[in-house]
């Protein structure tokens, strides 16, 4: 029997595609895009397309694992490594892993108190219920540390969120409407390739593309306009265009009266930057820093595409600060095409209290648990002076052996044989090579789910195409489950995944009114209801009509958030001055340190690291997602790459081809040498591996660090220096 369901697609993207999965006598047979998603339009992403693969991967997890040999990684990759890895487990029957864990964290919460237990946990879904639900109630039950969860895109948050109070922006489908597009920061055609159509059909009406980014990326190799930025200088490049813009009388004088506050304060601050000094840090030179202003400013409507690159940087979060003023100043938020995007995932206000209900903390501590960064995991297991020491680590939606800074510091914790580890996961990955217990999770094939966007503003509810392979359990049956081994009785733990919508749908948010888990199974997919009055005082639309004629009006007007200000910041319009940041000790207006680490900073030259490495996602996987599935990989060649400029080989003896060692003083890896265009002087690239793919079992993240944004308490993966040289077998 063959039909067709509609789901959605959970990955950490902006684009949540609406997807169509085929179906025959049970087995998943084709995967499409929904050719009626208005902004994704029926085309997938290369390695979404390829999700077969993953789904019937010979090496999925199908069934509870148990450690029988010590913890570490297998043998090098190939058959020798699935032999051994699989040598390392024995099967266990759900039952008896449940009643494991179960003795364990028991025995754990008896020794040393519930908050010696961390969840660890990130975006390997996106989606509502198996993201953050049913985990959090038990987490927050059980009395365990809370994760801040900030190691992607806390810093840009609070930088846009700092001048707009909110997360909105431009819907991507204006963008066909702009005649003057910024990616800054974002590799559009590598992760966000369904605003590119847009994109194309701006460029085709006469558009210009201008791209700002350290490295020359697929968009930017697309490009009308390529400007290499050296890392972390984002906000040194914002003041110098503001200088100018300022200087000339090129704001929107109304608009800037009327919808900000602090202007003559920035005015003043942009004195200090003229495009010659702002040359000096950005590489940017000043001729092309006025041109870009008096364009930007004049070449409307104008809209930027930032993303959370210019954020991983020790100013991070200034930076984004800084690109969110932009558009206020010039105030093209008032026109169709104009603004920012970012995140619009400020939109969709779902209850997540009532999914997550971090009240249960007071019925298990009497307070609030405390808090650990994930950033800093591997001084946390390593801690000799926390109390109490973290004695249980629980992952899931995660592989932070690959993916968190200071590799060699997160495995020495993970090898301490007093840590227990459990890890819920598709597949063995480099954090099950420590795990003591290995459950098996679905995919978003398996089990159903509620899926806001990041990139547009479509809520759609993701159904459930097939059971779940072997004995696969989703996140939420998961925690359930293990909820009734510990004996929680509460009632939450016993809600259904349906309930679990209605509840997050039950909320105070007006642009969810008349949005029901019916009408989201019946019609797959419902732009939020920008007619009902909202919490911006944005484009209003209906007034004096049905609540179905207002959302069907709504529906087909562009969304303007801001185009008369009414901003949900503590003043209500956009803060160009923000006393916020000035009880917190960030400078209120906005500034340019170059970072610590950085070739302009204190101190990198001087210890011998000399080069600022760009430690990059690949365009073909989702940070450690995908890369283990080997057709995806075949899109990703040279991953084990470290891309160089010619100045900077020639400087060192190495030539295309030569491995070479880049190191600091957090670690080394070994890597083939590219001396290409793809990084300006002084700057090298590499590419996110998993570690056990990656040469001597060490990727990129042996040389990044634990310190954090100056907002958000970030990573800074993209503050960091290294030296190379040639390698001597």
């Amino acid at each position: 029997m063959k039909h067709v369901v509609h789901a959605a697609c959970p990955h950490d993207c902006p684009d949540a595609c609406g997807v169509l999965i085929t179906i025959e006598d049970g087995r998943a047979t084709r995967i499409q895009g929904d050719p009626e998603h208005p902004v994704t339009r029926g085309f997938l992403c290369a390695k979404v397309a390829k999700y077969l693969d993953r789904v019937y991967s010979p090496d999925r997890v199908l069934y509870p694992m148990r450690r029988v040999k010590p913890k570490g990684p297998p043998a090098p990759a190939g058959e020798r490594a699935r032999a051994t890895q699989a040598s390392a487990w024995e099967r266990l029957p759900w039952d008896e892993a449940l009643d494991e864990i179960a003795h364990r964290l028991r025995r754990i919460v008896a020794d040393h108190g519930p908050e010696s237990i961390l969840p660890f946990s990130y975006g390997g879904t996106l989606a509502a219920l198996n993201g953050a639900s049913m985990d959090r109630r038990f987490f927050h039950r059980l009395g365990a540390s809370q994760l801040e969860r900030s190691i992607c895109s806390t810093a840009g948050e609070e930088g846009l969120k700092s001048v707009l109070g909110i997360k909105l922006g431009t819907e991507p489908e204006q963008f066909a409407h702009a005649r003057y597009i910024i990616a800054w920061g974002s590799n559009i055609h590598g992760n966000n390739v369904h605003l590119w159509p847009f994109i194309e059909e701006a460029r085709r009406q006469g558009a210009k593309l201008v791209v700002i980014d350290p490295y020359r990326t697929r968009t930017a190799k697309l490009a009308d306009w390529y400007l290499p930025i050296n890392p972390g200088t984002d906000a040194a490049l914002f003041l110098g265009l503001m200088h100018v813009i300022i200087n000339e009388s090129l704001f929107d004088a109304g608009y800037v009266s009327r919808c900000t506050v602090g202007f003559e304060e920035l005015k003043a601050r942009a004195q200090e930057y003229p495009p010659e000094k702002v040359a000096h840090w950005t590489g940017i030179s000043a001729d092309d820093i006025r041109k870009l202003a008096r364009e930007y400013a004049t070449g409307r409507p104008s809209v930027i595409r930032v993303n959370y690159g210019i954020q991983r940087s020790e100013r991070g979060g200034m930076a984004m600060r800084a690109v969110a003023m932009l558009p206020c100043l010039i105030g093209s938020w008032k026109e169709l095409g104009g603004g920012l995007q970012m995140s619009l995932s400020g939109s969709f206000g779902l209850n997540k209290a009532a999914l997550e209900m971090p009240q249960l903390m007071q019925k298990a501590l009497g307070r609030p648990a405390r808090t650990i960064n994930m950033v800093q995991l591997g001084s946390v297991l390593n801690s000799t002076t926390m109390v109490p020491p973290v004695q249980a680590l629980f992952v899931y939606n995660s592989n932070p052996a690959a993916v968190c800074p200071n590799h060699n510091e997160v495995v020495r914790g993970l090898m301490r044989p007093d840590l227990f580890t459990v890890v819920h996961e598709q597949f063995f990955t480099d954090t099950t090579d420590y795990a003591d217990i290995v459950l098996p999770a679905t995919t978003f094939f398996e089990h159903k789910d509620l899926q806001t966007a990041y990139g547009h503003y479509y809520l759609q509810v993701s159904n459930q195409a097939m059971d779940p392979a072997g004995e696969c359990r989703s996140n939420v049956d998961l925690f359930r489950a293990l909820a009734e081994r510990m004996g929680f009785e509460d009632e939450c733990f016993r809600d259904t995944v349906d309930s679990m919508i209605d509840r997050a749908l039950d909320s105070p948010n007006p642009w969810l009114h008349g949005i029901t888990r019916d009408r989201l199974e019946n019609e797959h997919r419902i732009r939020l209801n920008f007619a009902a009055p909202n919490r911006v005082g944005a484009n209003r639309v209906g007034t004096g009509v049905s609540p179905v004629q207002a959302e069907r009006s709504s529906a087909a007007m562009p969304f303007l958030p801001f185009a008369t200000g009414n901003f949900p910041t503590p003043s209500g319009k956009a803060e160009f001055y923000s006393e916020a940041l000035k009880r917190q000790g960030i400078d209120p207006v906005v500034a340019f340190t170059p970072p610590e680490e950085s070739r302009h900073g204190s101190g990198s030259r001087a210890a011998g690291f000399p080069l600022e490495l760009l430690a990059r996602k690949p365009d073909n996987h989702l940070n450690s997602s995908f890369a283990n599935v080997p057709s995806v990989r075949k899109m990703e060649p040279g991953l084990a790459e470290l891309e160089m400029h010619p100045t900077d080989a020639a400087a060192r003896g190495v030539h295309e081809g030569d491995r070479v060692r880049v190191f600091n003083a957090r670690g080394e890896t070994v890597l083939q040498a590219r001396v290409d265009g793809s990084v300006a002087p002084g700057v090298v690239a590499a590419r996110l591996d998993w570690a056990r793919f990656s040469p001597g079992g060490a990727n990129i993240n042996v040389l990044t660090s634990e310190k954090l944004t100056d907002m958000g308490n970030a990573a800074t993966f993209y503050s960091v220096c290294v030296e190379v040289e040639l390698f001597q077998s």
